[in-house]
């Protein structure tokens, strides 16, 4: 049954995630979503499957990807920002980007793909040596890990591919159940969450691998990783810069005080909430259009100081849920809350501003050139809302009829 639900945040295997593009549509409308958005890290390759697969399940979509970038420079430099794994390194999320744009956009993420594979490969290596001494066969990288990304078609490899390959490895070592249990708290010394353990207990789980690999990012990972360079993680000004060049939407992606991760392979830890006040003005002056978040992460708290800070700074705020495990739900029934319902705006609004921009760039809801643009960020984002409402998702090409600002 239809919802009024949305979300912009769904990985798909040209990340890591169970899903093809087209699955995501699909997953996304049994839900009762009204409009679904791919974010792939360092990809755009399943971008123009999902645009396709909107139209046949008349669903809204919109497309970005996720980027970590360098906060050298910056006055956040020292800090750990919303990277659980390293200070400095910052994910970015670029939204709405127009169709005509993902080629251009292919070809800026394809060296930070390249150089993120030949980090990949030094990973397994040094995975390798520690496993040995547990009886694990090695990960072969090409064979285990190339070979189950879309890594040849424009995908990402990530360090969740080799983790799930190196769950692969520990089922064949010990099996499923108990055995396993055994050996991940014992030789590999990971203590397991009773939650995590009644998972792994049951050999029939469907979800085994991948809760299996939730463990081992939050407890295993940090043993064998290696940090990314510059090459991987280019400064956040040029990858600002370029989304806002190309028409699409910087985000910055809110992370705050982690107490319980939802999916599970987060640990907690404190993050942006004691520099908050310093944070917003300085990726306003790097150049950032939006704030995005997740409401089922965050407290209560923390979402209406950050919401306060959105509006203080005149930063759209774009929500979605990360999914990129098999045991993750589509829905997010917090979006139904009165005080996150105008989320589903910004999320037509989005919607809106990506198909309107592909036809015309004038069109960009941040842009210069726009009708609307000396009106208030608000303003704009109740238009486009509008529009992005009644926009058929099997004809986004007739959008600008439907926007009466387009002609002026």
């Amino acid at each position: 049954m239809p919802t009024v639900e949305v979300n912009n945040h769904v990985h798909t295997i040209y990340s890591f995630s169970p899903y093809s593009p087209s699955m995501v549509a699909y997953r996304a409308w049994r839900a009762g979503l009204q409009a679904v958005g791919a974010m792939d890290h360092d990809s755009v390759g399943g971008a123009e499957e999902l645009l396709e697969a909107g139209k046949i399940m008349r669903i809204g979509t919109t497309v970005g990807c996720e980027i970590r970038t360098s906060f050298i420079g910056t006055t956040m430099e020292g800090r750990k920002l919303n990277n659980p794994d390293v200070a400095n390194i910052v994910y970015v999320t670029v939204h709405g980007i127009p169709r005509r744009r993902l080629a251009e956009t292919a070809r800026f993420l394809q060296p930070v793909r390249s150089s993120r594979e030949a980090r990949g490969r030094r990973m397994v290596d040094r995975l390798n040596s520690l496993t040995a001494e547990y009886g694990i066969g090695p990960v072969d990288f090409d064979r285990d890990v190339y070979a189950i990304s879309q890594a040849s078609d424009g995908g990402t490899i990530t360090e969740r591919h080799i983790l799930y390959a190196l769950c692969r490895k520990i089922i064949e070592r010990t099996g499923r159940g108990l055995n396993l249990i055994a050996f991940v708290e014992g030789a590999m010394g990971i203590g397991l969450p009773e939650r995590i353990r009644e998972y792994l207990r049951d050999e029939q789980n469907p979800h085994y691998l991948y809760d299996l690999l939730g463990v081992l990012k939050g407890s295993f990972l940090p043993r064998f990783y290696i940090t990314p360079d510059g090459e991987e993680c280019p400064p956040v000004a040029r990858v600002v810069g370029f989304a806002s060049s190309i028409g699409a939407i910087p985000a910055y992606p809110y992370l705050g005080d982690v107490e319980q991760s939802p999916t599970g392979d987060k640990l907690p830890e404190k993050f942006e909430d004691d520099f908050l006040d310093e944070l917003f003005p300085e990726i306003v002056r790097l150049g950032f259009k939006a704030v995005t978040y997740m409401p089922p992460r965050n407290s209560r708290a923390q979402l209406e100081r950050l919401r306060a800070m959105c509006r203080r700074f005149e930063l759209m705020e774009i929500s979605g849920v990360d999914i990129n495990s098999s045991r993750q739900s589509f829905s997010c029934p917090e979006i139904l809350l009165p005080e996150f319902h105008h989320l589903i705006d910004t999320t037509w609004a989005l919607v809106a501003h990506e198909k309107l921009t592909s036809l015309d760039a004038r069109l960009d809801l941040f842009g210069k050139k726009n009708p609307l643009s000396g009106r208030p960020l608000a303003e704009r984002i109740a238009a486009y809302a509008d529009v992005g409402r009644r926009i058929d998702p099997a004809a986004p090409e007739l959008a600008a009829k439907l926007a009466p600002f387009a002609g002026k």
